[in-house]
């Protein structure tokens, strides 16, 4: 076999798996979480109502979360977060809904309450504050 041809083999073959190698790569990075085809969140382990609840309330948390950072620590710190704590209350809505344990109700109740009053305190940080 000639060089020519083995430059040329070598050239088709590098033609024709770089883009696959590089779909590849930008799916690898894709963050998919425990997201099915639909959409939907799938939970790990148990797949029953509280647990598909759970698993969509965490993936919705996670994609708040995932912000624009803006070089701002307060800002960047306020927006995470608002998101953090909204998953937080989601995760108490979904106890009170399915738990039957009174002090974790009690205590999804209390988690409602200071995280609804600490988003509230956020936003207006923000809103005051050019977030």
């Amino acid at each position: 076999m000639s060089l020519r041809m083995i430059t040329a083999a070598t050239l088709l073959a590098i033609t024709f798996t770089t883009p696959l190698a590089a779909q590849e790569m930008d799916h690898s990075k894709m963050n998919h979480g425990a997201m099915t085809m639909d959409g939907m969140a799938q939970p790990k382990g148990d797949t029953g109502p509280s647990s598909t609840a759970f698993a969509e309330a965490n993936a919705k948390m996670h994609g708040g979360m995932d912000i624009v950072f803006t070089g701002n620590a307060d800002v960047d710190f306020v927006r995470g977060m608002i998101a953090h704590h909204q998953g937080a209350i989601d995760m108490a809505k979904i106890e009170l809904q399915y738990g039957k344990d009174a002090e974790l109700r009690k205590l999804a109740e209390g988690v409602i309450s200071a995280q609804e009053a600490e988003i509230k305190t956020m936003t207006e940080w923000l809103a005051n504050n050019g977030g």
